[in-house]
Order: structure tokens, then sequence, then C-alpha cells
């Protein structure tokens, strides 16, 4: 394994890229719209090269998380804070109980 290592240390170098441990990581989540993949106290290599950063994880252990997808955009969100004057929470659940019609919820919460 070690030769390996030496040899794509190497390969990398002729390439440009320089290859070096990111020391003292605890913990690497990855987010997408449906999940998020934690990674505890992984081992983080960073390879850089001329144009762009590589990041390679080793990851010994991790977890996944079902995420519930956001029900409402951020611009439905912010058309109710911004014609009612209310905070986030209350637009959303406003827009709950109105099943998204913004209008709806608009009226709802200017009455």
């Amino acid at each position: 394994m070690r030769g390996q290592n030496r040899n794509m240390r190497r390969s990398l170098n002729k390439m440009g890229m320089n290859m070096n441990e990111v020391p003292d990581v605890q913990e690497v989540i990855i987010k997408t719209s449906k999940r998020e993949i934690i990674i505890t106290k992984p081992s983080i290599t960073e390879m850089k090269g001329k144009d762009n950063t590589i990041f390679m994880i080793d990851a010994r252990d991790y977890e996944e998380i079902e995420v519930e997808p956001a029900k409402f955009s951020d611009d439905d969100i912010q058309i109710v804070i911004t014609q009612t004057g209310v905070n986030k929470e209350k637009a959303i659940s406003a827009l709950t109980d109105a099943d998204g019609n913004i209008a709806q919820a608009i009226l709802h919460l200017s009455t």
C-alpha cells in the first residue's frame, strides 16, 4: 500500500498537483435534496492543482439520514413575508395551512 501511495504522489506531482493530509477533521456532512451523509472522524486528503482542488474522503464510519424536502420555495416564503411583514416561521405556517396557496396565506395573515 505504501508503494502505491508514493507512486500516486509522484504521478500527481508530474501533473502539477500537490497532495496533503488535512489535519484534525472532526466531521464531514454531504447534503443532497433527499438525504444527508454524516462522516465522523474521516481522513481527508487535499489534492491541489493549478485550476482546482480535489478533496478525497476516507470514511471508516458514516450515517445516512433521510431529509424531508422543503414544501415551499424560498421565493414563495419571501413573497408572504414581504406582503405581510411576518417572520419566516409564521409565513411557513400560513403556507402550510393554505396548502401552498400564496394568495390565501397572505389573506389569512392580513385579516
